[in-house]
């Protein structure tokens, strides 16, 4: 069974995107950059909410299709309704049960591409193994939080950091036993 990993750039005080979903403070080239796509790599699963796979149709995303051609989707939302959807592309009800359910059915770890809402109610019923953050040397002030709006409290133990020369990190925590 793999591990579900949060792995999403994040500004220093805490957001994965400022007011209007505006993330061109963000680095997005660059040698950390490149390590994050080469990671992304060794999934064959993801999973996020529905405003994180809307938010691609602003990239050239179409409604229905995968944002990562290597892996399986799995779009958790209550609302999200979409017809023509591939066939590596499903809408998942919000469940726990469900989420559980992939993560046993996983060959690799599993890309919690996010966001911040999804992210907090994942956390808050304790589904969360790993995080990745990508670092970005810039404080946004407001915008999406990294965990929406969840006020779960969580250890987490630093197990690997990399710094690159554009300032970008990338720090790995897995979660407290």
């Amino acid at each position: 069974m793999g591990k579900i990993i949060y792995y999403v750039a994040t500004s220093i005080d805490g957001y994965i995107a400022g007011n209007h979903d505006d993330i061109s403070q963000f680095i997005m080239q660059g040698e950390g950059v490149e390590k994050y796509q080469s990671d992304l790599a060794k999934f064959d699963t993801v999973i996020m909410g529905r405003k994180t796979y809307e938010f691609g149709y602003q990239y050239g995303l179409k409604p229905g299709q995968p944002a990562y051609p290597n892996m399986d989707h799995h779009i958790f939302s209550n609302s999200l309704k979409i017809d023509n959807l591939s066939e590596s592309v499903k809408i998942e009800k919000l469940s726990i049960d469900r989420v559980k359910e992939i993560k046993r059915n996983s060959k690799t770890d599993i890309y919690l591409c996010g966001g911040g809402q999804f992210a907090g109610w994942l956390l808050e019923n304790n589904m969360i193994d790993q995080l990745k953050l990508k670092l970005n040397p810039v404080v946004l002030g407001s915008g999406i939080k990294l965990f929406g709006g969840s006020t779960t409290g969580e250890k987490w133990e630093l197990i690997d950091g990399e710094s690159f020369s554009d300032g970008l990190q990338i720090i790995t925590y897995d979660k407290r036993k």
